[in-house]
């Protein structure tokens, strides 16, 4: 949450770093212009009093000083200029008031400079001519650009911050409250209901989350059950394992003394501490049986799925960590089918089967391939890599059964194990076959 106020606060910082750079930029901008009216006026009466010399050049007396300048000023264009709209002449022999105030008065929604008229008679002397008014407007009205952008970079600012402010109240601070909720999973406290978030982003999360918590919370019920039925188990057959090892013990003591001198007596005695040993076998494979209960517990849920849903999860998946082993990965030409199953569930054992195949394989070639065989879909997954030996062969889908070539990689040797427990409850079946470059593992669906 530091970090993210750090963001808000760093948008305002470049937010007031832009602003005042723009404000900058638009006065320098202005200094820049600000004359410029000066130099277009000092222009025109550069090409006033040039078109009066030649005038004067060609003798033109017929017309008097007044004439002379208004005429000029008709003649002169200045759509050419940037800032000079008009030029009015006022001359100084006019005596009318209401003239010389509108003169000097000017045009509205103008700004006007007024420059006296001069004409030299000799080379020492000038006499005031009269007057000339300059109406200009500036081109370009930097005050009001300047608004224009500081308006719109305050109304980014503000739309930014708007979002930030959202995403802040409606996704971080949600997720940051969910925090504690994850930290007491980890530590195992599965007590309270999740509160759904109002805004509704985080629905699907948050019943994912209740879910998962309802589901460790029964895993955590059911574990404690079936704690207390196995020690009550063991209780148990500890203690009718007791009654036929001591049995066996009697009649080994008695033979070892010689109290049985007969043969017929001695065979009885050897009888019967085969009959005991039966009986703690069955004892022991009772608590075997209890222990696989323990860990094929998997509910598989029936329902419809079509086999190119598979395919293309394979493909998905496990086609882009075969890319980036460097493993060729090819998968067969299939027949797309519907079957009754459970589609997760058959996820989870081509996961144990494409993990294997890494750890165990080359990492050379994986190859999915697919055919039919009395009425069932065959699903065949190889992989290249030493096979393993006959001895360990059939004990491939033992629980916790691990072959000579799994030392230093992870496992408890169920994978396999499970694999075929799910496809039995589906219905299904699997095995292996031993090829001469690798394994191979073959899945079968009922059509």
């Amino acid at each position: 949450m530091r970090n993210y106020n750090k963001l808000m606060f760093l948008s305002l910082l470049v937010y007031v770093l832009f602003a005042v750079t723009t404000m900058m930029g638009f006065r320098g901008q202005q200094d820049k212009k600000g004359h410029l009216y000066k130099v277009e006026v000092n222009r025109i009466l550069a090409e006033i009093e040039q078109k009066r010399i030649g005038n004067m050049e060609g003798q033109n007396h017929s017309t008097d000083k007044m004439t002379e300048v208004s005429e000029i000023l008709k003649h002169i264009d200045l759509s050419t200029y940037q800032e000079i709209q008009s030029v009015a002449y006022l001359p100084a022999s006019e005596t009318d008031k209401d003239t010389i105030l509108d003169f000097f008065i000017g045009i509205n929604g103008k700004q006007s400079m007024v420059c006296p008229l001069y004409t030299t008679v000799l080379p020492a002397q000038e006499q005031l001519e009269g007057y000339l008014r300059f109406d200009y407007q500036r081109a370009a009205p930097v005050g009001h650009y300047l608004f224009l952008t500081e308006g719109a970079l305050l109304v980014m600012e503000l739309f930014l911050l708007g979002v930030l402010f959202y995403l802040k109240y409606h996704l971080i601070q949600p997720f940051h409250r969910m925090q504690d909720m994850t930290y007491e999973l980890s530590k195992g406290n599965l007590q309270g209901d999740v509160k759904a978030d109002k805004n509704g982003y985080f629905g699907k999360f948050l019943w994912g989350l209740s879910e998962l918590k309802d589901a460790l919370r029964v895993s955590r019920k059911r574990e404690l059950e079936l704690q207390r039925e196995k020690k009550l188990l063991l209780l148990s057959l500890s203690h009718d394992i007791k009654t036929p090892l001591n049995m066996i013990k009697l009649y080994a003591k008695a033979l070892e003394d010689g109290i049985y001198p007969t043969a017929g007596e001695r065979e009885k005695a050897y009888h019967q501490i085969g009959e005991k040993a039966v009986q703690i076998e069955n004892f022991v494979g009772e608590i075997i049986h209890a222990s696989k209960q323990d860990i094929v517990r998997i509910e598989v849920e029936q329902g419809v799925f079509y086999l190119k849903d598979l395919v293309q999860w394979m493909e998905a998946v496990y086609g882009e960590k075969c890319a980036l082993r460097k493993c060729a990965f090819t998968v067969g030409d299939y027949q797309n089918r519907i079957f009754q199953g459970d589609l997760n569930r058959l996820m989870e054992v081509f996961e144990n089967l494409f993990e294997n195949a890494f750890k165990y394989g080359d990492g050379c070639r994986i190859q999915v391939s697919f055919y039919e065989e009395d009425y069932c879909q065959l699903i065949r997954v190889f992989n290249t890599g030493e096979p393993v030996s006959e001895k360990e062969f059939v004990h491939l889908f033992d629980s916790f059964f691990r072959g000579e070539n799994t030392k230093g990689q992870q496992g408890n040797g169920l994978g396999l194990y499970i694999c075929r427990e799910i496809m039995l409850k589906m219905n299904g079946e699997i095995f292996a076959v031993c090829e001469p470059d690798g394994m191979a593992f073959v899945v079968v669906l009922p059509i």
